[in-house]
């Protein structure tokens, strides 16, 4: 049996489930940011209260005149953050335990209105996760040897030492350190010792870091515009002003960043671009350093997932450039490995490992001493090695299904994509004639979900395009869901050219 619900709970309830009012839609802002900005904030303020229903995703379209894809794009990122769930049958409810306020940090007396902190851009995000259709951009934990794994966690249990379980290294466990710098001078070219190696839970708690320590009120950041979406928000809680930087056919452009001084960090993505993927040739990289030099200012390089090229080997990552050792290199195995592992790591300058060594000391770690010596021996045996390179080859075909289901449906010489030659998705450019948001909204009524490129950008105006995850689909369900991606193009070309 269930507890009766209060009068008060009663009719909160009865009121959410029917109707919410709608503030206006703020300039430039997109609609989906606008659902997901306005249901958030009454939750945090407590007008949403705890299990309370939210119209339909139906309703809510009708009632603010949006479509139903947008509104189910909106939900969708609310449930990912944990603010909502969902049950068949019974509709979508207010979470009963929301999460932690990080974006909303500070004190607050019971008479004073909670304010969020200025600057902060709530980013349209949609969770990456196993089995979505078209927002799987997550490693397929199904490809994963969970046996080795599990053999290699209960020999790391047995061998542990006194030493280690003391946890007595700041930046984390040193054989692991070890085989990591290991890794990344083979793999990435990055020439470095393990006193430069910090392990982390993960490539967001690296930036978060860098800001926390590099950042004062008064300085600048400089962002890719499309980007990455958690980046914006991490700096904007420590700098004066995130500056988003256009990007062009090689990534993050050097001109558009000279004419624009004072930055003290930069947050870049050269072996794949998030989103667009696009590659940051050599000479562009060394123009970059040159000006992170002159400038004097630090770049941070998020190399999420250079582990998987498809075509050819990727090219050394920028930290191997980097003769004035002006780059934060961050790297992550929850991408390569499983998303619940939570190890990820920064390989610093030699100049930052003092200070972030202290705050190590002050803020503790965040990841247990037998993983990161079941990752240290699953390194060293090459276990790790073998699993990229089948993953490599599953992921590989995955990807040739999508582009196979495209060029069938356009036909080849009209596909036009940018970033297949590697990583988790890829960009589709629709040819002219096809409307983007309503191809979205007709393939969300099938079960695809997509984020288009304008989801990535802050004030750069790019064509019409499409995010497409593959990864984390069984082949069996990839070819079916792709096969109806195709079909819908075929339909929705069909019906355009005939209107």
């Amino acid at each position: 049996m269930t507890r009766p619900l209060s009068r008060a709970s009663q009719s909160r309830r009865t009121l959410s489930s029917l109707d919410l009012a709608a503030e206006p839609l703020q300039a430039g802002e997109l609609k989906q940011v606008w659902i997901y900005r306005q249901i958030r904030a009454r939750i945090l303020e407590g007008v949403l209260a705890k299990g309370a229903r939210l119209p339909s995703t139906r309703h809510l379209a009708e009632r603010w005149q949006v479509s139903r894809a947008t509104v189910d794009l909106a939900y969708d990122q609310l449930r990912s953050e944990g603010y909502l769930v969902s049950t068949a049958g019974s509709g979508t409810h207010v979470a009963a335990k929301v999460p932690d306020q990080f974006f909303d940090a500070g004190a607050r007396t019971s008479d004073s209105p909670r304010r969020r902190a200025p600057g902060i851009d709530v980013a349209p995000l949609i969770a990456s996760a196993v089995g979505k259709p078209f927002v799987a951009r997550v490693a397929d934990p199904a490809l994963f040897p969970i046996d080795q794994w599990r053999k290699a966690l209960q020999a790391s249990t047995r061998h542990v030492t006194v030493e280690q379980l003391d946890d007595n290294e700041p930046f984390g466990l040193g054989a692991l350190r070890t085989q990591i710098a290991s890794y990344l001078g083979v793999a990435r070219g990055i020439s470095c010792d393990a006193e430069q190696i910090v392990v982390l839970a993960g490539i967001r708690q690296g930036l978060d870091m860098c800001a926390r320590l590099l950042l004062s009120p008064e300085d600048k950041v400089m962002v890719e515009d499309p980007g990455y979406l958690h980046a914006a928000p991490i700096f904007s809680r420590h700098a004066r002003e995130v500056i988003h930087v256009p990007i062009d056919a090689h990534g993050f452009s050097v001109d558009h960043a000279r004419h624009r001084t004072g930055a003290r960090l930069v947050h870049v993505t050269p072996a794949h671009q998030a989103p667009t993927g696009v590659t940051m040739p050599v000479s562009r990289r060394l123009a970059l350093l040159a000006w992170a030099e002159e400038a004097d200012c630090w770049l941070i390089e998020d190399d999420y997932d250079s582990e998987f090229s498809y075509d050819s080997a990727p090219l050394p990552a920028l930290k191997s450039l980097d003769a004035a050792d002006r780059v934060i290199h961050c790297g992550s195995f929850n991408k390569t490995m499983f998303a619940g592992l939570r190890i990820g790591y920064a390989v610093l300058p030699e100049k930052l490992v003092p200070e972030f060594r202290k705050a190590r000391h002050i803020t503790g770690r965040s990841t247990g001493v037998i993983e990161q010596l079941a990752l240290a021996n699953f390194l060293e045996s090459g276990a790790f090695a073998r699993h990229v390179r089948r993953a490599r080859l599953a992921y590989a075909q995955r990807r040739d299904i999508v582009l196979q289901a495209l060029r069938d449906a356009l036909g080849a010489e009209r596909l036009y994509v940018t970033g297949a030659h590697s990583g988790f998705h890829l960009v589709w450019w629709p040819p002219p004639g096809i409307d983007v948001a309503a191809l979205q909204e007709l393939a969300a009524g099938h079960g695809l979900r997509f984020q288009a490129i304008s989801d990535f950008c802050k004030r750069a105006v790019l064509p019409p395009g499409l995010v497409i995850g593959y990864a984390a689909l069984d082949d069996e369900a990839l070819r079916r869901q792709a096969g109806k991606l195709g079909e819908l193009i075929s339909r929705f070309r069909g019906s355009a050219s005939g209107a």
